[in-house]
């Protein structure tokens, strides 16, 4: 008798870029106002066929921050993550990069999406720095998982 196949063999996998981006000791933090469960995440997205991962995560941060000046860092992890415990019966496998911007910044602005990769139209997003000196404030679904690395990059640990 055959088995059926496991839940990982049916999950799609999605491939996706993440983005830390510093300015000194600041980590770029965002959330979407319109949608509070989405909880505290870092510039992320899906990575077009086709598409280099570090090219994506530098994309993803210009698109969802509004940032222009940005320069793409070094790789800082790769990991499959199971979205299931977060309502997505997909698995993702996901590109953490660090991406730099320099120069006059403001502290918190908001910045409107207009063509979120999900087609759901124009998304609200409120960006803020958080000093990777200090603790962090608890990042959804994992968006921390290579800060260590981070702040290894940048000599704070």
């Amino acid at each position: 008798m055959d088995q059926p196949p496991s839940p990982r063999a049916t999950q799609p996998l999605v491939r996706k870029a993440l983005a830390y981006v510093t300015a000194g000791t600041r980590l770029l933090l965002l959330v979407h106002p319109d949608h509070p469960e989405a909880g505290i995440q870092v510039p992320a997205g899906t990575i077009r066929s086709g598409e280099e991962p570090g090219d994506a995560a530098l994309r993803e941060a210009q698109e969802e921050s509004e940032l222009r000046a940005l320069v793409l860092g070094s790789l800082l992890g790769r990991e499959i993550f199971d979205m299931r415990p977060c309502g997505k019966a997909e698995r993702h496998e996901r590109w953490f990069w660090h991406v730099l911007v320099e120069g006059i910044l403001p502290e918190r602005w908001t910045h409107t999406e207009e063509d979120p990769a999900d087609g759901s139209g124009p998304v609200q997003l409120e960006l803020f720095w958080a000093d990777l000196r200090e603790p962090l404030p608890a990042l959804i679904a994992g968006h921390d998982r290579f800060v260590p690395e981070l702040r290894l990059v940048l000599g704070i640990e």
